[in-house]
């Protein structure tokens, strides 16, 4: 007597034994932990995980605002020679200012960018000034200064709103200053020595 072929039904079944057959379990809703609904509600525990990021939830430290304003004038790329070649970083130029009569310049070096410009918030921060304006945010009388080759001349002109330009402006809107008439007298155009001279022009106005 010859045996009969088996189809692949039969093979199938007998090559996988009855334990390792894997079953889907549905479990009713009734029995999943209470754990687990946590944070689908408004009321729960997790309430608000629609506001947590992939890391968690978020810190309360991270949504604060600094009181000061800033304004970047320009970001280099500088190289120094060494021996062994020329090593490249990064130059950045940030005003400070609350636009309350508080205003700085800073400069900060790093081989990063995000690290030069956290230098040179520290670096405004330390150099910030504090002006006695009048009434009307304006000055009291006219003032000029020369940093390096730039020359700037600031005048007070009731009325007339900020009239400035270059780095002058940016450095007289953080520090809040209106109802003035700036101009450079000189023909550089380096904005970091022309916010630098405005910055030494504005100190013959500093609260003592």
């Amino acid at each position: 007597m010859t045996a009969e072929p088996k189809t692949n039904e039969e093979v199938i079944d007998v090559g996988i034994p009855e334990e390792t057959v894997e079953t889907e379990v549905i479990v009713p809703e009734a029995v999943v932990p209470e754990a687990s609904l946590r944070g689908r509600g408004p009321r729960g525990r997790g309430g608000d995980r629609d506001r947590r990021g992939p890391r968690g939830p978020r810190r309360r430290g991270d949504e604060r605002r600094s009181e000061f304003a800033q304004k970047m004038l320009g970001i280099r790329r500088v190289a120094r020679v060494m021996a062994g070649g020329r090593r490249f970083n990064f130059s950045v130029c940030i005003v400070l200012g609350d636009k309350k009569g508080r205003v700085g310049v800073g400069l900060g070096k790093a081989m990063d960018t995000q690290l030069a410009i956290e230098k040179a918030s520290r670096h405004a921060k330390r150099n910030m000034i504090t002006l006695d304006l009048t009434k009307t945010n304006s000055i009291k009388h006219n003032v000029g200064a020369k940093y390096a080759a730039s020359v700037v001349e600031i005048r007070p002109s009731p009325g007339r709103g900020l009239v400035a330009g270059s780095a002058v402006r940016a450095v007289l809107e953080l520090a809040g200053v209106t109802d003035v008439t700036a101009k450079i007298l000189s023909r550089s155009h380096n904005s970091i020595n022309n916010a630098r001279a405005a910055m030494a022009a504005l100190k013959q106005i500093e609260k003592k």
